[in-house]
């Protein structure tokens, strides 16, 4: 079940310059389903990522990392030329040995591509302490080439799912200084989703001519703003990365700081497709029914309005009051009591569901009716917003219910 999110249209998926995609079976865990995707890019295109801050991250992150901090502005030949991704397997908690299997995918495709190794970045999402089928990966390596095309975004998005239900990718357009720029990207995830970041993947690309040296600070802002805004479970993974590549085809003016109207256009293009991918995760959350918008206003800082939203997001109390559309909301006051939040007056806090005023002034509003709140949590999409009174910080976060479904769905991930 997922809350108002479709499978993408292929249509309306719109292909990049300077990329391909290419899907293959390759057997990682399961027969007869597509389990490795490529990302072939052009020489030249700029490449940045973030990844998980859990500190035992798996061997494809560790991977990554090494090979960005070897990329060097202005020479071809060490630009990142192809992401290889594989499910079913996680390559975490594997030791040295997973670092050797990360890297002997990343040489076997390198040795195709006719690349160094360093220009490949790998990825993996799935079962977490098994060993890498490297044979079965390197085997479907020839297939996945073969299959690369310039309009696969829309089937590369199915290849990367794992407890998804439905592929998740977006598509924009804008024009910079008469240049049409094309942006797609996609996205898996669905459990074990808490920042910074979660088992999540991201993969946004663009023909904008970037300024490759922006690219690392622009891959933490979009991630910032985005998927690290998000929440299922509070479980954050080993494996969560988020790419953003830039292939240059564009010939519009090459963006050299965020200052133009260009530039400011881009971004926030840039932005708004970061957060579509990333809200799919949260509307797709294993076993969701409802997608939540918790905005904290009021705050001195907008760390410590992060710190009450997130500790609402991951009360099981109230995201089953949610499930069960039971408006039994000092659950949510509660949580902002326990955020950590120094000094904090109760007096000042006022709560509304959309548009409902619950409590003025730390206390329910007398004019609130419990009937006006399970209007409101009825519905499919709600938001929570609280104010704390104590200055003008304001921070947002997404998340869902938790359901009988997310029980049953993690019961049974390995069956």
């Amino acid at each position: 079940m997922t809350v108002n999110l479709k499978a993408p249209n292929p249509a309306a998926i719109l292909s990049v310059p300077g990329v391909r995609l290419g899907i293959a079976e390759a057997g990682v865990r399961k027969v007869g389903r597509k389990d490795l995707t490529l990302i072939l890019l052009d020489e030249g295109s700029a490449v940045a990522g973030v990844f998980t801050q859990n500190r035992y991250c798996a061997a494809p992150v560790q991977v990554c990392r090494e090979n960005l901090k070897q990329v060097i502005v202005g020479q071809a030949n060490t630009h990142i030329r192809a992401l290889l991704i594989n499910t079913g397997n996680a390559n975490a908690g594997t030791g040295a040995k997973g670092l050797v299997d990360a890297k002997t995918t990343t040489e076997a495709l390198a040795a195709l591509l006719k690349v160094k190794p360093q220009q490949v970045l790998p990825f993996s999402t799935g079962v977490i302490m098994e060993n890498l089928p490297v044979d079965r990966i390197v085997a479907g390596l020839p297939a996945a080439l073969s299959d690369a095309q310039p309009q696969q975004w829309a089937k590369a998005a199915a290849g990367i799912m794992t407890t998804d239900t439905v592929p998740k990718a977006f598509s924009a357009q804008v024009v910079l200084s008469g240049q049409t720029v094309t942006i797609t990207g996609i996205s898996k995830g669905a459990g074990m989703i808490r920042p910074n970041m979660a088992t999540m993947l991201g993969f946004l690309a663009t023909d904008a001519n970037i300024e490759a040296s922006l690219l690392p600070a622009l891959a933490t802002d979009l991630a910032n703003a985005s998927f690290n805004r998000i929440t299922i479970d509070g479980d954050t993974s080993t494996n969560d990365s988020f790419i953003v590549m830039a292939t240059r085809k564009s010939m519009h003016p090459v963006i050299s700081s965020w200052d133009s109207e260009d530039a400011k256009t881009l971004r926030a293009a840039l932005m708004s497709v970061s957060q579509q991918l990333a809200h799919a995760i949260v509307r797709d959350g294993e076993g969701a029914t409802k997608f939540i918008t918790i905005r904290v206003e009021g705050g001195k800082t907008t760390e410590e309005c992060r710190l009450a939203a997130y500790a609402i997001a991951h009360s099981p109390l109230v995201k089953t009051a949610f499930f069960a559309s039971d408006p039994n909301l000092g659950r949510i006051l509660a949580a902002v009591g326990y955020a950590g939040i120094q000094d904090l007056d109760q007096d000042l806090i006022g709560l509304y569901l959309d548009d409902v005023c619950v409590v003025q002034n730390g206390g329910r509003n007398p004019a609130y009716q419990e009937a006006d709140g399970q209007r409101v949590m009825k519905q499919s999409e709600i938001t929570i917003c609280v104010h704390l009174g104590r200055g003008h910080a304001v921070d947002t976060v997404w998340t869902c219910d938790l359901s009988h479904d997310y029980v049953s769905i993690n019961a049974d991930y390995r069956s």
